[in-house]
């Protein structure tokens, strides 16, 4: 079985980003992952373990709003409502975690939304 080299290449960077990068109960790692069709984000503390907040292109509180859950658009709005939810739970600031993806279209712009909602990195 060979191994898909775009996989092995994420792997990579998972590892080197994860190695500098920790979340604190004071300041959580919020983590974004992407799928072909949809986008997915969570807040963890690392240490303890524990997923604090959690948003995705799924969420029921974007059913409507969305046409596609896999476009620049759908990611602006999921990090515009991981922002709200870290807030109503009084996290202000968390750790960018882009879990190996290159930082540019989607991950970019959940980041921006995230950042203009008030969440800082």
């Amino acid at each position: 079985m060979a191994l898909d080299p775009r996989r092995l290449g994420r792997q990579r960077r998972q590892a080197r980003v994860r190695r500098r990068v920790q979340g604190s109960d004071a300041r959580p790692r919020l983590c974004v992952f992407r799928s072909g069709k949809h986008i997915y984000v969570q807040v963890i503390s690392d240490q303890t373990g524990r997923t604090l907040a959690a948003a995705s292109s799924l969420s029921p509180e974007l059913k409507g709003e969305l046409g596609r859950g896999s476009d620049r658009g759908a990611a602006k709005k999921v990090g515009a409502l991981i922002a709200r939810i870290c807030q109503e739970r009084g996290i202000r600031a968390v750790v960018f975690d882009r879990n190996g993806f290159l930082y540019h279209g989607r991950i970019q712009a959940l980041a921006d939304a995230a950042r203009e909602a008030g969440l800082q990195f």
